[in-house]
């Protein structure tokens, strides 16, 4: 068995290559912030309010949403991975504990480490288009947490894109003044864009809150974004999650890897990216309308 490299996945280079091989055009420009703003907890974790702040839909699995939306947190919401990024080779998102930390974040408060759970989570659209971000979909993250009196935020992103868009929204909550940690697989990215707090998993896209069914790895995820939450005394904190994914140790070197695609491949990708992108058009048009 081939063993796994310690160097994460530069996703910004393996996506601009992929994309490239598939045809299209000039690579696109991620975002990169100047200065990075830092709230501290406004008051022990004990007694702080956390939400979740999500970029899984609330719908069927081929979904996507195009407006932040919040859900209750009183049970566990009926919640999927759309993205077609995510690395579905390795893994099968079938575990919502791996994308969305719940049962994870209610074990904390019921042992007293966090005073409660929000009464509300929340969808962040995953948008290519940062101003879309930054001007429309931050400031209703921003009010929606207001209004339910949120402390502190774990953002947790999926696909690539997912990762710049938290990161974006992170930056509105410290602006908030509510705290924030991005718990997340893509550190180039995040690293780019510039946050408060990161929590790092070396795991595939979509197990950014810990291995699939492993309730201890999801737990210790948790607790080391809580931890990030107390301990970070500025900005630009990152944290490497000690924890190694147990599957196939091939699966850096697979994802979205152009120089492992035949004709064929590169055909049939091209075609799928373009359909989703036919889709997601038409439903832009219809919310519009």
């Amino acid at each position: 068995m081939a063993r796994a490299s310690d160097d994460p996945i530069r996703y910004i280079d393996r996506t601009r290559d992929y994309y490239l091989a598939l045809g299209y055009g000039a690579p696109y420009r991620w975002a990169r912030l100047e200065e990075v703003p830092f709230a501290p907890l406004p008051r022990p974790l004990f007694d702080a309010t956390v939400a979740i702040i999500t970029t899984a839909a609330a719908y069927n699995a081929a979904a996507k949403f195009y407006e932040a939306y919040a859900g209750p947190t009183a049970s566990m919401p009926d919640l999927h991975i759309s993205h077609v990024a995510i690395d579905r080779d390795h893994t099968t998102a079938e575990d919502i504990g791996t994308y969305f930390p719940l049962a994870a974040l209610a074990r904390a408060a019921a042992a007293g480490r966090i005073g409660r759970v929000g009464p509300r989570f929340y969808g962040l659209p995953t948008n290519r288009s940062q101003s879309t971000t930054m001007d429309v979909d931050c400031p209703a993250l921003v009010a929606m947490c207001r209004a339910d009196g949120v402390d502190a935020t774990l953002l947790v992103p999926n696909c690539p894109v997912c990762h710049q868009s938290v990161a974006l929204a992170a930056r509105a909550l410290e602006e908030a003044g509510i705290a924030a940690v991005v718990m997340g697989c893509a550190l180039d990215i995040v690293e780019r864009v510039g946050v408060a707090r990161f929590l790092f998993s070396d795991f595939p896209l979509g197990n950014s809150a810990g291995r699939p069914h492993d309730v201890a790895s999801q737990d210790e995820t948790l607790g080391l974004a809580l931890d990030l939450l107390d301990g970070a005394r500025g900005p630009c904190t990152t944290v490497r999650s000690p924890l190694r994914w147990t599957g196939d140790p091939a699966w850096k070197a697979s994802y979205c890897n152009a120089a492992r695609l035949t004709p064929e491949d590169i055909i049939a990708r091209r075609a799928a990216f373009d359909a989703g992108k036919a889709v997601a058009a038409a439903k832009r048009a219809a919310r519009t309308d």
